[in-house]
């Protein structure tokens, strides 16, 4: 039978070699209410040497051998240990000369009370009661340290999970401080050494450099803005990477001076990029609009127009607007005696007064092409084309004709292939005409085709079935445009309706999340208020109200958990038959009384691997819906089932693995659901419900729980006859033992040491009270990096409590470093949302258990003392 782990600074070693004297000194010590354990010489006080020891007494005769263990013993304890010792001496006499072992007890320990034999009763527990205290003493010194050690990582913690750089700036003594991550956004390694104007200064965009100047000397002036609240762009000093940052801070002042000025920093480049993207896409949008306005103004015109000197210039004046030239022309092809000759038609930018003087153009190797229908010509520069000036009499443009640099011409032809004449535009600065401007010119070159083809069809009737082909040509590409058009405005109607209702929900759940902080924190105000003002009658009132608001709220964030995946399940061997047996009572309080109720329990159902308590949520949660679909009354049935998936099946089912599964069937007969309704009904937010009685994450719970059960869940329903909801879950293969979930009763503890590892405070300080309340003894750490340490030392650890989702190393890899040093030690997790810890089969190991947050105070006690115990 081992012996039970002393309590920490409680204990006293006694080491009195001759007689009886340890055992009457062991005895005296422990009528006092001291643990006393009795040593033969200094090698077994030494192996007694621990953080936990309260006092060593030893008498004089035992300073002999084994006080170099003894001095190795001592040297390996912490430095805020000062191990007190109590030395029984003998009675001095005139002729006694000084004591070599008191000596060497000197120069081995600083803190000793030395006590003359014979001494009475009293003086020794005293004197023992004084060693104890001062050791106590020591224990509340090595809490403090820890707690400042606490404090001082905590914002570190903070900001490196945040993401966030911080930055520290003393302009006083002109000191700047920066994190590793502010200094990585500013291109700088980790070890790199930073100052104000080569750091900062330098390193920010020089357009950006003068106001993020005048923001921080605005900052820093007692007269100025206190805030300190900017964007700016930071060119890297080492890599030369462009970022967007957004910088917060503020300035510390003493007797009007700025002393300090700290903030944060973070990279906000993805959202800076994604801003200009989007700037940059409506730009292109509002000008695609404003083409297509002008298209459709244009083809809206001339189609209705029959007079061709307004019909060309229409199209001229759209081309030049839309291609940006400075000038425009319609040439028609008028063939003469000599085969060539073109007629200036329309002209659109410059008077017509600046041809006057000039001859029409003739085929030439530049402009046959555009006239013969070859092709369209365009050219960034057309001084610069071979074709350009080869021509009697001028060898390119003549003296004083308008500037043209920039050069685009498109053929107008007819659908039977009749070059009708050529749009030209021109710019007198290069490269203006792109692969844009020339497919706009093209559809204007088509549009002025049909629209000459109808005058003509006008006053040439054999022309008629030539033009209503054009005209259904036109009519076609219309309505193609027009049902293109219409599908981006319902793609884009439907994606609005779709973050409508994301922020709909999400706006209705911080409402809820609202109502019931208010209820929180009201309640809370009140009951400080009153007993503030010694007003402490009918307190539970309120006590109650912010407790059932805060189960409220831990309700939501459950089910929320439930529909992302991610809730903690301890899923284990369950017998579904009892588990839904179990729910009648339940059941029947939650349906209406014009409600038949029906559990069908499996014959020979093997037990199934899920989770007691979010099975049970699942069901009642199937319930009220089946009783909300039965307003009229009805049949809700219960059944347990048991299936076996073969590989043929789960071939057609990608998201089902083969195998045998117990399910679990909620069905009513209440008003059914349409198709288009059931394909929507395990997606995020849907509800059938009105606003303000459903938040659409029931069936997506379910969906979720089941999903992560490694399970499934089919529906089927039809309008008029009801609903059945499945929940597939896996069969637990094999022989299953009895298990207890039974309530235990919380057991005290005795002094056992319980490490607790917790980042967060307020969870930290609610273990820790509740473990002195059951009289424990706590040791804490808030991260792996402090507990560690303690794991690896001797001091005895009768549990470790860990969260799991622990900054840098997690619970679990805490554990598994425990375990290392401590094979037997039983660990408690506790969680509130760990990704890895979701299934907790998969996560804990053995003497290892979790508990979820938030949880009930008295569940905390039960789990520990069950643990410990």
């Amino acid at each position: 039978m081992s012996a039970e782990t002393p309590v920490e600074g409680r204990r006293v070693v006694v080491c009195a070699p001759f007689g009886r004297d340890a055992e009457s000194v062991a005895a005296l010590l422990t009528r006092a209410g001291y643990e006393a354990a009795v040593c033969a010489d200094l090698a077994q006080v030494a192996a007694h040497v621990d953080d936990k020891l309260g006092a060593v007494l030893v008498t004089e005769e035992a300073m002999g051998s084994g006080i170099d263990l003894l001095r190795d013993a001592l040297s390996r304890q912490p430095p805020w240990s000062d191990l007190p010792f109590v030395l029984l001496k003998a009675q001095s006499t005139g002729r006694s000369a000084p004591s070599s072992t008191l000596d060497g007890l000197a120069g081995l320990v600083n803190n000793t009370v030395i006590l003359e034999r014979p001494l009475g009763t009293a003086s020794l527990v005293s004197a023992v009661a004084s060693a104890l205290h001062a050791r106590r003493k020591q224990f509340e010194m090595r809490d403090r340290i820890a707690e400042l050690a606490i404090s001082e990582s905590r914002l570190r913690l903070a900001t490196e999970a945040a993401n966030i750089g911080t930055w520290d700036y003393d302009p006083v003594g002109n000191v700047l401080r920066w994190d590793t991550r502010c200094k990585a956004l500013f291109g700088l390694p980790p070890e790199a050494a930073i100052t104000f104007e080569d750091s900062f200064v330098a390193g920010l965009h020089p357009d950006d450099r003068e106001r993020t100047n005048a923001a921080v000397s605005s900052a820093l002036d007692p007269e100025g803005h206190a805030d300190y609240d900017i964007e700016y762009r930071t060119i890297g000093l080492d890599d030369g990477v462009e970022r967007w940052v957004a910088a917060k801070g503020g300035a510390v002042f003493e007797n009007g001076r700025a002393t300090r000025f700290v903030g944060t920093i973070m990279d906000v480049s993805e959202r800076k990029r994604a801003e200009a993207a989007l700037a940059a896409s409506e730009a292109a949008l509002r000008e695609e609009s404003h083409a297509l306005e002008i298209l459709n103004r244009t083809g809206s015109q001339v189609a209705a127009e029959l007079d061709l000197d307004t019909l060309v210039q229409a199209v001229v004046d759209a081309g030049r607007e839309l291609t940006g030239a400075e000038a425009g022309a319609f040439f028609y092809n008028k063939v003469d005696e000599s085969g060539e000759g073109y007629l200036l038609f329309s002209l659109s930018g410059p008077p017509a007064s600046a041809f006057e003087n000039y001859p029409m153009p003739r085929n030439t190797a530049l402009f046959g092409p555009t006239f013969t229908g070859q092709g369209v010509v365009r050219s960034d520069d057309i001084r610069q084309d071979p074709r350009y000036g080869r021509n009697d009499t001028y060898h390119g443009m003549p003296a004083g004709h308008i500037p043209v640099v920039s050069y685009l011409a498109v053929p107008v032809a007819s659908r039977s292939g009749e070059v009708i004449g050529g749009l030209f535009f021109g710019h007198h600065l290069p490269a203006q005409f792109g692969d844009r401007a020339e497919r706009l010119a093209m559809g204007l070159a088509s549009q002025a085709a049909i629209s000459i083809e109808n005058a003509r069809l006008i006053q040439a009737a054999q022309r008629l079935n030539q033009t209503l082909e054009q005209k259904v040509a036109e009519r076609t590409r219309d309505l193609e445009e027009e049902m293109a058009s219409r599908a981006r405005a319902e793609a884009a109607l439907r994606q609005s309706q779709k973050m409508e209702a994301v922020g709909q929900l999400t706006g209705g759940i911080a409402h809820d999340f609202n109502n019931m902080l208010t209820g929180v924190i009201g309640g809370l105000d009140i009951v400080k208020r009153r007993i503030a003002s010694g007003r402490t009658q009918d307190l539970d009132r309120f006590m109650d109200a912010a407790a059932a608001s805060a189960h409220r709220a831990a309700s939501l964030t459950a089910r929320l958990l439930a529909f992302s995946r991610r809730q903690s399940l301890d899923a284990r061997p369950l017998d579904v038959n009892a588990l839904t047996a179990s729910l009648d009572d339940l059941l029947r309080r939650t349906i209406n009384e014009n409600i038949a109720l029906k559990i069908v329990p499996g014959p020979h159902a093997p037990h199934a691997i899920a989770d007691a308590n979010q099975l049970e949520n699942a069901i009642l949660n199937l319930a009220i819906n089946a009783r909300d679909a039965m307003p009229d009354g009805g049949q809700l049935t219960v059944e347990v089932q048991t299936v076996e998936l073969d590989q043929a099946y789960a071939a057609t089912e990608p998201d089902v693995a083969p195998g045998r599964y117990v399910v679990v069937a909620v069905s009513d007969t209440g008003v059914g659901m349409p198709a288009d309704v059931i394909e929507k009904v395990f997606e995020p937010f849907f509800t059938t419900k009105p606003i303000g009685q459903g938040t659409g994450l029931g069936l997506s719970m379910v969906y979720g729980f089941a999903r992560q059960s490694g399970g499934q869940v089919r529906i089927h329903s039809r309008p008029g006859e009801g609903t059945s909801v499945k929940i597939y879950l896996p069969a637990c293969e094999g022989d299953v033992a009895g298990q207890s979930d039974g309530p235990r009763a919380v057991q005290e503890g005795h002094g056992q040491t319980v490490l607790v590892v917790e980042d967060d405070p307020s969870v930290r300080l609610l273990v820790r009270e509740v473990l002195e309340e059951l009289g424990y003894a706590p040791i804490e750490a808030s991260d792996a990096v402090e507990a560690i340490p303690i794991l690896r030392s001797a001091q005895a650890i009768d549990l470790l409590v860990s969260d799991v989702g622990l900054p840098g190393m997690n619970g679990r890899q805490l554990a598994e470093v425990a375990r290392e040093h401590r094979p037997d030690l039983p660990i408690l997790f506790v969680t509130g949302y760990a990704e890895n810890a979701a299934i907790r089969a998969g996560f804990l190991g053995t003497n290892m258990a979790m508990i979820t947050k938030p949880f009930a105070i008295e569940a905390l006690a039960a789990k520990i003392g069950e643990m410990v115990n």
